[in-house]
């Protein structure tokens, strides 16, 4: 008897050692998970979703995220604009009340400028139009339309108070080729021709600047490097009384 029950319990000590190995060999990921324990009848609690980026159905963020922040820097655009519109109509304001006060002649005679246009190009070259600015604002722009303007030997273009102190011209001249002769394969080319001139406006005087444009060199000298600009300046003294001559003649002129 006792040797029938030792053999009887050495399978069943095989099956149970075979039984932990098998056990051991399981992955870990086919365990159950734990979970806390919860009272009954409740449910358990939801966890709280990462906090992400609002996005479009593309994956973009969403413009109503971003709307914000674009209205705040398009009004702090709209403001700086509105600030710059300020200053650049005050600085016209204290233009304005500086003109006034040298025609008045209560702080003395003041600076004047005036330009005058001149064309002594010679028949070689037509004039088809022409810029000036001063202090890089457009003063006089014309196109030759039959002859109108080519025909120009002299014209006044601008005459104005003007702050005392250094100023610039800017000048644009286009010619087109006349040419005849020896010259012909000129005619129908442009030439275009950029000069500027720098100048000092004192205090109490009258500064006439004649912008000519003017065919340079002899006969040695191309066609090409002809067209010219140069600068004849004439000074003089401004009383209370010219200046005020000078603006009335300026608004009658329109």
């Amino acid at each position: 008897m006792k040797q029938l029950s030792k053999r009887m319990a050495w399978p069943a000590a095989l099956v149970l050692l075979l039984a932990a190995s098998v056990s051991a060999q399981q992955p870990a990921e086919d365990k159950p998970a734990e979970t806390a324990a919860q009272p009954a009848g409740e449910k358990p609690a939801a966890q709280p979703a990462a906090e992400q980026p609002a996005t479009s159905p593309a994956g973009k963020p969403s413009a109503t995220a971003s709307a914000p922040g674009y209205e705040l820097k398009l009004r702090s655009l709209e403001e700086r604009v509105n600030e710059l519109k300020e200053k650049i109509f005050r600085t016209k304001a204290r233009i304005m009340q500086m003109q006034e006060v040298v025609v008045s002649g209560s702080i003395g005679a003041g600076s004047r400028i005036v330009l005058v246009h001149r064309n002594e190009m010679g028949g070689a070259f037509k004039l088809v139009s022409v810029q000036y600015a001063l202090d890089s604002q457009p003063i006089f722009k014309k196109v030759d339309v039959d002859g109108d303007l080519d025909g120009i030997e002299q014209k006044e273009i601008y005459n104005a108070n003007i702050v005392p102190g250094n100023h610039n011209i800017a000048v644009q001249m286009v010619y087109q080729g006349q040419g005849f002769g020896f010259f012909s394969y000129v005619k129908g080319y442009r030439f275009k021709v950029k000069s500027s001139y720098t100048f000092t406006a004192e205090e109490g005087k009258i500064t006439r600047i004649d912008i000519v444009g003017f065919e340079r060199g002899g006969i040695t000298t191309s066609l090409e490097e002809r067209p010219a600009v140069r600068y004849d300046i004439k000074i003089e003294k401004l009383t209370p009384d010219r200046a005020r001559t000078l603006q009335q003649k300026t608004e009658e002129a329109g």
